[in-house]
This record gives C-alpha cells, structure tokens and sequence, in this order.
C-alpha cells in the first residue's frame, strides 16, 4: 500500500500522481482484476437480487466487458442524465449512444430502481483501506450516493494495487465504498462485510 503523495496534497495532485500510476501499470494489472473479478462476482451476486452495475471504460480505466457475456442478463450500465447518474439495463450487443458527459451509455430507459440493483463496479484513480475513492473528479457517483437507497446497493472501486493509497483527503461529500477489486483481491471493508453478509 503506498503512501499519497504528501500529507498536503490538494485532490487535483493526486488526481494527476495516480492517473498517471494507473497508466503505467494498468496493462500488467488488468488480467488480474478480471481473475479476481471472476472469482468474487459468483458469491457476491448470490447473495442478492439485482443487476451488476458496469462501467463503459476511458483513458486508462480497467476494461471489465469481458465479464459481460456471463453476466448477460443480470447487467446495467450508468448514464449521465439530466442532473444525476443513473443505471439502465444493457446487454453486450445493444446500442449505445454518448450521454450527457460523451461516455457510451444505453440512449433509452427504463432507468433503474436501486432496489433493482446488486452491485455497482466503479472505476477508481486511488482508493484508501477505509473505502474512500478518489474519482475523476465529476462526483456522480457521490451525488447518487447520496441517497440511502443507493448507498444501500453495494458499491466496489476497480484499479491496480497500485493506487490503493494508505489516505486520502475527504470532503464532505465523500461518500466511502463497501472495498475495491484489484489484481491481487477483493477487499470488502468492515462496513462492506457487514453490507453483503446481511443482503
């Protein structure tokens, strides 16, 4: 686990130390995010009801498509809306069109309940053992969080090891993940353990 950048570093900083660390290392990383993938989604879909919540990859963002095809009936994919985030149902094979941030992502509703959800997967720069992610910097992911019922579903970060830093600076909007899937594991944190052991 590496240290951030320095005990003052502003978010834009780090932003800019781990964008660029998960590009150097993302190639070597991503056939093990996917192994533990694999290894995980069974057991922790079983226990709930719902859709896997993907993401559409940019940049240097792990691709997680390959896992669609055996998920393909349980999937859903964000879209920028309106104000906020939401989940639509997808399939591998269905249109796409870019969404309010040019990402592609299902055109059409029906958007999704959180009660119809499992688990979110959500592309992370840095993520601390507590569960707080540092995202690009858009803060949907924390705006749809911030509803109970959608920080009830729950929600793991996915990067290499090596961006899980020992802290990170919290604002008050921060809303912390139930753990992160990395190459090397699945990390649930205590309140991620708690979470999945009572769905």
């Amino acid at each position: 686990m590496r240290p951030p950048a320095g005990d003052g570093s502003t978010k834009e900083e780090l932003r800019r130390l781990f964008r660029r660390r998960r590009r150097q290392c993302l190639a070597g990383a991503v056939p093990g995010i996917l192994a533990t993938a694999e290894r995980h989604l069974g057991a922790l879909l079983a226990r709930r009801r719902g859709r896997l919540g993907l993401y559409w990859p940019l940049g240097s963002e792990p691709d997680l498509r390959p896992l669609a095809p055996a998920w393909a009936g349980r999937l859903a994919l964000p879209a920028v809306a309106g104000p906020g985030l939401v989940y639509r149902p997808w399939a591998p094979g269905d249109p796409l069109a870019a969404d309010a941030c040019g990402i592609p992502a299902p055109p059409r509703g029906p958007d999704l309940d959180p009660a119809a959800m499992a688990l979110l997967l959500v592309p992370a720069l840095a993520v601390a053992p507590s569960g707080l992610r540092l995202g690009s910097g858009g803060g949907w992911y924390d705006r749809l969080r911030a509803d109970p019922r959608w920080a009830a579903v729950p929600a793991l970060a996915v990067l290499p090891a090596a961006c899980v830093s020992a802290a990170l600076p919290r604002d008050p909007w921060d809303i912390p993940f139930d753990g992160w899937i990395d190459e090397r594991d699945c990390h649930l944190t205590p309140a991620g353990l708690r979470k999945v052991a009572s769905s």
